[in-house]
């Protein structure tokens, strides 16, 4: 699913955010634009990344703010 992320410098980026189960953690794997992806789990309250992957700390930080209202929300339309 498509969403708008406010990136710490000002602008939106529009990202495809799809989850899923990899062993026994639930990760996120995030697409942008330009076809770069990156795999996000949470581990206690912090976001982590792959090794491999790219993200400054406060990209990782925005884009797991915006993960976190997924899950809120996912939660709450439950009841």
């Amino acid at each position: 699913m498509k969403h708008k992320v406010n990136l710490p410098d000002g602008t939106i980026q529009l990202i495809n955010i799809t989850s899923a189960y990899f062993k026994t953690w639930h990760v996120w794997k995030v697409q942008f634009d330009n076809g770069k992806a990156v795999m996000l789990f949470k581990m206690g309250s912090e976001w982590m990344q792959r090794t491999e992957d790219f993200l400054d700390e406060h990209v990782l930080q925005a884009i797991g703010n915006c993960i976190d209202k997924i899950i809120i929300n996912r939660n709450n339309m439950a009841y």
